[in-house]
């Protein structure tokens, strides 16, 4: 259902009149499924934020959380992220598991996550050909739709709250008007 409405959503935006694409994600598979069905063909890209997310992770559970080891690994791994190092960051992981077995859970599973994206993740690269490398500007517009709908005092039944919804979406994209007039097939002025 998701799917079918971005991908709706995209066809209406004239994405399939654009040379090249992009889909930016926060690394979960369900998210690389949809592209794969929907979006064939465009640059997938994991949200640097959420690869940076993991890398601080990786560097608490190995060097110690908020000691200053922490963050010269996380730093230098930072780097090497950025310059699409991401499966030496998997393989660097993956080793210090195999010596530290309180926490060689939690380092595969951090390497695993490098390790399945790697290929999304050449910021530099990405960065040289144009390509955007976040998703803030995307999550910075969730934020102010959601605050409408959950700032002090409101409370909203489901049928009011997905009544409202696509009230909401058309302000915030400039097409309201359009919106109305299909919703309520009014002719045109």
């Amino acid at each position: 259902m998701f799917g079918k409405g971005v991908w709706a959503e995209a066809q209406r935006r004239g994405w399939e009149r654009c040379a090249e694409t992009q889909v930016v994600g926060d690394g979960a598979a369900w998210i690389w499924n949809l592209a794969a069905e929907h979006f064939v063909g465009s640059h997938q890209v994991v949200d640097w934020y959420h690869a940076t997310e993991h890398l601080g992770k990786a560097a608490q559970m190995l060097k110690g959380e908020g000691t200053s080891a922490a963050e010269r690994w996380f730093k230098m791994c930072e780097t090497a992220l950025y310059q699409g190092h991401a499966a030496r960051i998997a393989e660097e992981l993956t080793a210090a598991a195999e010596g530290e077995p309180a926490i060689a859970e939690g380092l595969k599973r951090e390497a695993g996550y490098f390790a399945n994206n790697q290929r999304r993740m050449n910021y530099l690269e990405l960065r040289e050909e144009g390509w955007v490398i976040g998703s803030g500007m995307v999550e910075s517009s969730v934020k102010q739709f959601k605050s409408r709908f959950t700032g002090p005092g409101m409370q909203w039944s489901r049928a009011g709250a997905e009544r409202l919804i696509p009230v909401r979406a058309a302000i915030m994209s400039q097409r309201f008007g359009e919106v109305w007039d299909a919703a309520y097939a009014l002719p045109p002025n």
